[in-house]
């Protein structure tokens, strides 16, 4: 969503980053209605500018989910803007899970009462998978209808990879219709490659942001795709597509290694040469500290070129999304934002459309009080819920193995004690209870197993859990998990923690997904959240933003539905309990 500044007339000298060029340079720069009317090259000799500083484009996340910040759209450009970011595309496909079209439409319409440039993808997959139960889905139709709304620009990320290969008619109609309206089809495909990668490819779908390696990377990127390095709360692969060993050896297999001079080798280790870095999900406690600017920082310190960079999050999202934004240029949307040099890269101002939004010590604009959007319908849950009853001594039971850092999982196999029929956590070994709760009616519910948190007392449970946003709980006992899900129950969404002394909920009351109060505060109540957390022994960096992947069918290898353990290589259900 463009917001329109009824009149903004600026002129002002300064210097600028063209680019196209990848030159600085001083200019006369005029602003009119929102738009950069003139941009008049000057003579550095005698130039004295009128704003201190760099002027750069402001920046552009070309993909994330704003739901999975905690905040309201309206919220999250107010925190974004204070590091520079004046635009997003962001794929609303999780309070679409909840609330379908008209959670959609809640988005655009919230998005549309602040200064910042909200643009939408029509969410491909809602639900995700059939595989587990959805407050919503999304038909041809209404992904038709929502491409049409100028607020949209492409078909959000196609999660359903087996649909795509096997050429499901429920996909490829999704698919057509974008291509029909010369719409991108932005893409999800984690560790395919080879013919599947052609297959998929070969249905127009244009950009990934899974890539966990440089050789993933390089594949997809050799083969036409646009590379998004994600750097988010949860999954961070920046380090590793731009790590120099791997780009290294890449390069000296090339056939005209050998012919490379020094310089020229160079300059190609310092071109990222993938085309976007983006957040995926960016968690408030993390949003706050940071956006788009300091992804730029950490791959600064890689090597690589800073121009190159900025490149990645100004022009190029523009260009693929069309946006009309990007660069200082005429005729191009006023966002841009004063930097002091490129070298710390501070953000001092920022403008959206010509206007002034964030001074370098506070945000000029107030985000509107509005009534919360949700579906939650779900009984308060008992101790028993979460027994996993067995007749015998020992059970072998299949076990998520859950990793730092990561969205990806391992499946394991673990024997875990029986006491009085009841299957037992073994908290030693950090083999923990999990369970999945629908939240939409049917009261459905499924208990597994999972390493990697390393809790020693206590329990944690979110209304977050991609994509189909029911309850997710890990915890050490029943007795803890069902006092933290009566929790979150009595809130109508969020995140609580809790064991047999002491508790604490953040309430989620916008789907069970997001708040409309302040940045700071929420990152306050989940710091002190997450703080607790690890004073019960979890090692986790972002806990909470990992458990909100235990339940997303649609990355390898084992999450869990309300449905049951799923197997997401071999695309099938799995049994607890191995009986063989």
């Amino acid at each position: 969503m463009l917001y329109a500044n009824k009149m903004i007339l600026m002129k002002f000298k300064a210097y600028f980053l063209d680019v196209i060029s990848n030159l600085v340079q001083p200019a006369e720069i005029s602003i009119e209605k929102s738009f950069f009317t003139s941009i008049r090259i000057l003579s550095d000799e005698n130039f004295t500018p009128d704003i201190e500083g760099l002027i750069l484009p402001g920046f552009i996340d070309a993909h994330i989910h704003i739901e999975s910040s905690m905040l309201t759209p309206a919220q999250f450009a107010k925190t974004a803007v204070r590091h520079g970011t004046t635009s997003v595309v962001c794929d609303p496909h999780e309070i679409a899970n909840v609330l379908g079209v008209d959670g959609v439409e809640f988005m655009i319409e919230n998005a549309s009462k602040v200064p910042f440039d909200f643009y939408f993808t029509a969410p491909s997959c809602v639900p995700a998978t059939s595989f587990e139960t959805a407050g919503s889905e999304l038909d041809v139709d209404d992904i038709e209808m929502l491409l049409k709304k100028e607020e949209v620009v492409a078909l959000g990320e196609m999660m359903n990879v087996p649909g795509v290969l096997l050429d499901d008619p429920t996909v490829d109609n999704k698919l057509n219709v974008a291509k029909s309206l010369y719409m991108p089809i932005d893409g999800h495909a984690p560790l395919i490659f080879g013919q599947d990668l052609d297959k998929y490819l070969s249905k127009g779908i244009s950009t990934d942001h899974e890539c966990i390696s440089f050789i993933e990377a390089i594949e997809k990127k050799n083969k036409g795709m646009k590379i998004m390095v994600r750097d988010g709360s949860s999954a961070k692969n920046l380090e590793d597509l731009f790590d120099f060993n791997e780009r290294i050896n890449y390069y000296k297999n090339q056939e005209n290694f050998g012919y490379l001079t020094n310089d020229a080798l160079e300059k190609i280790l310092s071109n990222p040469i993938f085309d976007f870095i983006v957040s995926d999900d960016k968690c408030v406690n993390d949003l706050i500290k940071g956006h788009l600017n300091e992804s730029i920082k950490k791959a600064k310190i890689l090597e690589l070129d800073i121009i190159e960079l900025i490149k990645m999050v100004t022009i190029a999202p523009a260009v693929h999304y069309r946006l009309g934004s990007g660069a200082i240029m005429e005729g191009m949307r006023a966002n841009f934002i004063v930097v002091d040099n490129l070298e710390d890269l501070n953000i001092k101002q920022t403008y959206v459309g010509g206007q002034l939004v964030f001074d370098g010590d506070k945000v000029l604009f107030d985000v509107p009080e509005v009534e919360p959007i949700n579906n939650f319908n779900v009984d308060f849950k008992t101790e028993k819920d979460f027994d996993v009853v067995f007749d015998g001594d020992e059970a072998n039971v299949n076990v998520i193995k859950c990793l730092n850092d990561e969205i990806i999982t391992a499946k394991l196999t673990y024997n875990l004690k029986v006491d009085n029929n009841i299957l037992k956590s073994d908290i030693e070994n950090d083999v923990l209870k999990i369970a999945n709760i629908e939240r939409f009616g049917g009261n459905t519910l499924s208990n597994g197993f999972i390493e990697g948190f390393n809790l020693k007392k206590g329990a944690i449970a979110s209304s977050i859990s991609h994509d189909s946003h029911n309850i997710l709980v890990v915890g050490i006992n029943s007795k803890d998990m069902a006092k933290a899900v009566n929790l979150v129950i009595e809130n109508k969404g969020g995140i609580a923690i809790a064991n047999d002394d002491y508790s604490i909920s953040l309430p989620l009351p916008f789907a069970g997904l997001m708040t409309n109060a302040d940045a700071d505060e929420t990152a306050r109540t989940l710091n002190k959240i997450e703080h607790t957390l690890r004073l019960w022994g979890c090692k986790l960096d972002a806990p909470i933003t990992t458990l909100s992947f235990m339940a997303l069918l649609v990355i390898p290898a084992l999450k869990i539905s309300n449905k049951g353990l799923f197997d997401v290589v071999n695309f099938s259900f799995i049994d607890l309990i191995n009986n063989s």
